[in-house]
């Protein structure tokens, strides 16, 4: 029988059905940017992954292949001694790597003979972002946004947690962006994500919000520190009627 697969509309549609999603590209490509919730189980690490593609390039395709299949062969077999072995039997993954190939082709085939209902998302992480870019280009129109405005220094940003405790809907875009925006500058000691992270965590919090509540937040550019905002969301965020000033 042929692995389960799906393509990335149809996955996100039932993500939450999954008890794990397992990426299994290097620690780099995860720590880039990766699914709500997936958990990283490389099948290569990053020094591995050069050594494979420098091989690949500089001497030939199927010596790339035996060492790439012996590190693989490896790799998951640790992960399957370290990770697997106290799943029950009803456990459902879906795995991916970069486009859905060989890397998840070859974890989710070894789950899938262990006995698990194992799916492969086609496309890969590629098929995932090129669904987030595309769901962030549209205006979110169906959100009931009120826009807080006002002066550097006004009290804006302290303003949405108050709400938030409160019981109120916010969508908090510095939070997100770790970086309290303007002339304020970045969170101490947090690093702002990179823009693929940033599109994800936005992308996963629009999804979250109840369209038939008010949503708070807070008036912003069209960037946040070095991280762009969607243009769709930036116009949304000043269309009339929006905009209370504090």
């Amino acid at each position: 029988m042929p692995l389960r697969s799906l393509n990335a509309p149809d996955a996100l549609d039932v993500l939450s059905s999954f008890d794990t999603v397992i990426d299994v590209r290097s620690p780099a490509e995860f720590a880039e940017d990766h699914l709500p919730g997936a958990v990283n189980w490389p099948v290569l690490s990053n020094e591995e992954r050069i050594t494979v593609g420098t091989l690949y390039v500089q001497t030939s395709p199927l010596e790339a292949r035996k060492l790439g299949a012996a590190l693989v062969a490896r790799n998951i077999a640790n992960h399957l001694d370290q990770w697997v072995r106290d799943r029950p039997r009803h456990w459902q993954p879906l795995v991916y790597c970069w486009r859905g190939g060989q890397r998840s082709g070859t974890m989710a085939w070894f789950l899938d003979q262990i006995g698990f209902r194992t799916t492969r998302l086609d496309g890969g992480y590629k098929g995932y972002r090129a669904q987030v870019r595309a769901d962030l280009a549209i205006p979110p129109t169906d959100l009931r946004l009120t826009v807080l405005a006002g002066r550097t220094g006004s009290g804006k940003t302290r303003l949405l947690p108050a709400l938030a405790a409160e019981g109120a809907q916010v969508l908090d875009l510095e939070a997100l962006a770790c970086h309290r925006g303007s002339i304020l500058g970045g969170l101490p000691g947090q690093p702002q994500p990179s823009q693929k992270r940033f599109d994800s965590l936005l992308w996963s919090a629009l999804r979250a919000l109840d369209t038939s509540r008010p949503v708070f937040v807070e008036s912003e550019s069209k960037q946040i520190g070095r991280l762009q905002l969607p243009a769709a969301l930036v116009g949304q965020q000043h269309g009339p009627g929006r905009v209370r000033r504090v």
